[in-house]
């Protein structure tokens, strides 16, 4: 029903910066949350952050992973219907394949069980 596409993934050298988009189709919904989520091999897939908002209220709520507050913004342009994520003073252990998700509702969920869509992900490596 909803499909989604990440990019902006690439190399950098630590200290540097990318911005990954996740471009939505299909059905939109007025209330929804998005989310950004990684994993590097090996490990369990992790949360790096939500996006939260509904048809009444404007301001949406965003949510970090205690290992990028600071650094990351995560953001939304309902008219492309795209999020993003800026990741700002990269650390290769940033280095994972990030992964762009959603639910039609505003839950502000944390847990990736929790989404019903998810995109194919996009590398980010970031070297020493």
């Amino acid at each position: 029903q909803v499909q989604l596409v990440e990019s902006g993934g690439g190399l950098v050298q630590a200290g540097g910066s990318l911005r990954l988009s996740c471009a939505a189709s299909g059905r939109t919904f007025s209330s929804a949350t998005m989310g950004w989520f990684r994993q590097a091999p090996g490990k369990e897939r992790e949360f790096v952050a939500t996006i939260a908002w509904s048809g009444t209220y404007r301001i949406p709520i965003a949510s970090y992973a205690d290992s990028v507050k600071g650094r990351f913004t995560i953001s939304r342009d309902s008219a492309k219907n795209t999020m993003y994520l800026q990741m700002n003073s990269l650390k290769p252990e940033d280095t994972a394949v990030y992964y762009c998700a959603a639910i039609p509702r505003s839950t502000g969920s944390l847990a990736a069980a929790d989404y019903n869509y998810w995109g194919r992900g996009t590398q980010v490596t970031v070297s020493s």
